[in-house]
């Protein structure tokens, strides 16, 4: 049966002031375990793994990669609506944001990232959950149509999500302290470049 999820945030978070929109445009990505530099690995006991941790492993390993390297690769997800009726194909409508920074004093700084709507496959099996392909909403031209097809009868519920700048922001402040706190990182602010730098409700 299908949930709502207005607003729901995974653990996994990222940092965005007036950061601009930039995501891939594949229509669809498969999951493919060929990359080149070690992965980033969520630590996440087994029997505490989820389709979300999958997620955030999948933002950071295989969409995080495409970018700029830095220190650190944060994913965060906003949840438009989900679809766990197939343990084969769980599927997870969402606005999916990665973000890498170098932490410089006590400032996380942005160093590149985007964000990329559309639509997670996962699937559950013995070693616990991972994202088969990725039906990601196309870039620039064809935009529009593009989301409408991927997320349907969720579409009014994607845009809602995705145009509440100001709820996004605060809660990625939020969420990111937390993410610090949890992992004694060493940082008071984040700033995104050529913004002034924002505190983190420590």
């Amino acid at each position: 049966m299908k949930t709502m999820k207005l607003w729901a945030m995974t653990a996994a978070i990222c940092i965005t002031g007036l950061f601009g929109c930039g995501n891939n445009t594949n229509t669809k990505v498969e999951n493919k375990a060929t990359q080149e530099t070690e992965p980033q690995q969520t630590e996440v006991a087994l029997d505490e793994q989820t389709y979300m941790t999958a997620i955030e492993d999948y933002l950071v390993n295989t969409i995080g990669s495409n970018y700029a390297p830095a220190e650190i690769c944060i994913p965060y997800s906003f949840v438009v609506n989900t679809d766990e009726t197939n343990a084969d194909d769980i599927l997870v409508w969402g606005n999916f944001w990665v973000l890498n920074y170098n932490l410089s004093g006590d400032t996380l700084k942005t160093i590149s990232g985007g964000n990329h709507p559309g639509l997670m496959h996962v699937k559950k099996n013995d070693n616990g959950y991972e994202v088969t392909s990725f039906d990601a909403v196309v870039d620039g031209a064809g935009n529009m149509e593009s989301a409408k097809n991927i997320f349907g009868e969720h579409f009014d519920a994607y845009q809602a999500i995705s145009s509440d700048d100001t709820k996004r922001n605060d809660d990625i402040l939020r969420i990111t302290a937390d993410y610090v706190k949890k992992h004694n990182i060493k940082a008071t602010m984040v700033q995104d470049y050529g913004w002034p730098a924002k505190n983190l409700p420590l």
